[in-house]
């Protein structure tokens, strides 16, 4: 069975920058699940995988517009720092949830503490970068219709 559209894919992955440091990798952990043409994973590597078999192996560059998309500046603003009171132990890194108008959740990362806002960023932090993966299929099998419903992976010890 090849990578396709609803179907069940385990790979092992290494993921580099430009500047070649692994950002991320699977080796020495379990090979990472996800179905395919769920949008799973980032778009540029979906499609890079369609069509290959156990075993095989590929390199794929993803461009940030089929990756975490471009780095956008309005994504960085300058909060109050009475709009965050009930937060505490306030620190440059933690991720705090925050919505858009239409009241959908999304995350925001403190970028810097000063004395009277807080600079967030909106932005992923792999936003405007291009990534480099190393992939290998380890294992291709027909989605559940469980798992088309749900839109994820089961494994056998996941309960809900």
């Amino acid at each position: 069975m090849t990578v396709q559209k609803d179907a069940v894919v385990e790979m092992h992955y290494t993921l580099k920058n430009d500047a070649g440091e692994v950002i991320d990798s699977s080796q020495g952990k379990e090979p990472m699940p996800f179905i395919q043409g769920h949008g799973n994973i980032i778009p540029g590597l979906e499609k890079a995988l369609e069509g290959m078999k156990v075993g095989e192996t590929c390199d794929v560059s993803v461009a940030p517009e089929d990756a975490y998309g471009v780095h956008h500046a309005e994504g960085i603003q300058e909060i109050p720092m009475e709009a965050l009171q009930g937060i505490e132990n306030l620190e440059v890194g933690m991720e705090l949830q925050s919505q858009d108008e239409q009241g959908n959740p999304f995350i925001v990362r403190v970028e810097e503490i000063k004395e009277e806002v807080v600079v967030i960023n909106a932005n992923h932090p792999l936003a405007g970068e291009t990534l480099h993966f190393n992939v290998s299929i380890e294992k291709v099998r027909e989605a559940t219709a469980d798992e088309l419903e749900h839109g994820h992976v089961h494994s056998g010890t996941c309960s809900h």
